[in-house]
């Protein structure tokens, strides 16, 4: 019995490590994935994807390109190749790729090969990109049914992925900035520079004129 006693202590304490470590075990971590996607403006997809529950995060970026490590400006004057796109970091746990890539498509005008609302040029296109087979089927799938919802063709391409370049630090959560910076509008902070050019693009009436009630973030306008 005394012999029971001494070992009960050693073996909760056993136990106790036996938790922590599997809490602390990288290989226990909730994995995450990412979907990598173009929808014009990537400031607007950006704010749109971290407000769902279950993205992680989104990074604002360039992809699809030839040119290695470009700037913004290369990018938006055009002949990069690139497009402006965001990769959504996200908890298959708590939202499923499928489930963001009908967002994704009720999000932008997917009917426009030339631009998105007031952006137009090349690096403002639309686009899905893909990594495997799996990734591919389960895109084409989620257009096609978005296209037979919309009653439109739609022109956004599911590419293979790319290698992702991140954007300049201050496009990074711009939508929510306090930085003071200078628009059309006179001096701003980047979250209300940020509104009023949303605005004034025309972004959400275009894609709530689309995709009426389907359109999951931009209702009320």
């Amino acid at each position: 019995m005394r012999v029971l006693e001494r070992l009960k202590p050693l073996a909760l304490a056993g136990l106790i490590a036996i938790g922590t470590a599997a809490q602390t075990n990288p290989l226990q971590a909730q994995s995450t994935e990412v979907l990598t996607v173009a929808g014009g403006c990537f400031w607007c997809v950006e704010s749109d994807f971290e407000s769902v529950p279950g993205v992680i995060e989104a990074v604002s970026g360039y992809t699809g390109g030839k040119v290695a490590n470009p700037t913004y400006k290369e990018v938006t004057r055009g002949g990069s190749g690139h497009y402006e796109a965001v990769q959504i970091i996200f908890d298959p746990a708590k939202v499923s790729r499928q489930r963001l890539l009908e967002m994704f498509f009720r999000s932008v005008d997917p009917t426009d090969a030339g631009g998105q609302f007031c952006d137009r040029g090349e690096s403002y296109r639309t686009a899905v990109f893909v990594s495997n087979k799996a990734e591919t089927a389960l895109a084409d799938r989620v257009k096609a049914e978005a296209q037979q919802a919309l009653g439109q063709k739609i022109v956004t391409p599911v590419l293979p992925a790319k290698t992702f370049y991140k954007a300049e630090d201050y496009h990074q959560d711009y939508y929510k900035g306090n930085s003071l910076v200078f628009t059309r509008f006179g001096p701003k902070r980047q979250a209300a520079a940020y509104k009023r050019y949303r605005q004034a693009c025309g972004r959400d009436a275009r894609v709530a004129k689309l995709w009426g009630d389907a359109a999951p973030f931009a209702k009320g306008y």
